[in-house]
Order: C-alpha cells, then structure tokens, then sequence
C-alpha cells in the first residue's frame, strides 16, 4: 500500500526542499526580469537632441489628420497665391532641406522625375513635408503651387485647368 501512495505525491519530500522550491520560484523570476531590462535598455539609442533642431520640430508638429470643409463654389486660386499661402514659409528660406524657391541646382533632379511624381509627393508628403492633400486648398490648386515653384526653378509645367463645369 505504500508504494501506490509514494506514487501519487509529488518530487517535495521535506519541509525543507518546500522552503527552496518557494525562495527559488520566486528569487529566479525576478532575477531573470532584472537582466532582461538590463538587457534591453543598454542599447545605444540616439537621443533627440543628436537630430538636426529644425527637422525635429518639423516632425513634431506635422499634422496627423484634418477635416476640411470648403465652399465647392469658391473660385480656384492660381499657383502664386497658394504658395505665398501655403509653401512660401519653408521654401523660401530652405528650411529643413526644402529646395528654395528659384533655385535650379535645387531643383533640377525633381524637375526631372516629372510633374506627377512633384505633385504626388506635394499631396502625400515627402520627407519633413507634411502632406498637403486636404488642407485648406484643392489638390487642383496645390498642382498649380507645384507648377508655380518647379516653374521658378527652371521646369516647364503648364498650370494644370480647372475642370469645366457641369452642368
């Protein structure tokens, strides 16, 4: 009869291989949760202040949605007056590696990829540029500030139309 109830009780014997099960279950634990925050913060992460100031404030304070309700009714702006609007703050002064208004060195690689590709990244944001796409201006007249500043630049573009009316 001894041997069936040796078989049902577990590996603990005595009082004191409870004591070490118990320290051990917990002391492990928290040693092994000890190590791996060690492990994991001792990686060399690159502080904030290692990133160029400007491109940092740009990132910080780029819009992550809006909602635009605009008058359908509304006459369309011409390209130079939406982007004194909208564009004149950062390209004018070259700010966080806008390429500057009138200036072909920095346009002429963008130039290059054509007015689709200029308008696409202008409308989806590229690099520290927000998108543009849903502001207070059409995708219409955001194209035609495309044109206005790739134009100053050097490009060709025509001013895309305004689309006939329908009646």
């Amino acid at each position: 009869m001894s041997d069936a109830h040796d078989s049902h009780t577990g590996p603990i014997k005595t009082p004191k291989q409870l004591l070490w099960v118990a320290v051990l279950g917990f002391v492990v634990p928290v040693f092994l949760i000890i190590g791996l925050v060690f492990y994991v913060t001792k990686a060399d992460l690159p502080l904030p202040t290692t990133m160029d100031p400007e491109l940092a404030t740009a990132k910080r304070i780029q819009p992550i949605g809006s909602v635009a309700i605009r008058d359908g009714n509304r006459v369309l702006q011409p390209g130079d007056a939406v982007y004194r609007a909208q564009c004149a703050a950062c390209h004018d002064a070259g700010l966080v590696g806008a390429p500057m208004f009138g200036s072909a060195g920095d346009w002429t690689a963008r130039i290059s990829q054509g007015l689709d590709v200029l308008v696409n990244h202008t409308l989806q944001g590229k690099g520290a540029m927000g998108p543009q796409g849903g502001g207070a201006f059409s995708d219409l007249e955001i194209a035609r500030a495309v044109v206005f500043l790739a134009n100053a630049g050097g490009a060709s573009f025509e001013e895309p139309a305004a689309p006939a009316p329908t009646e």
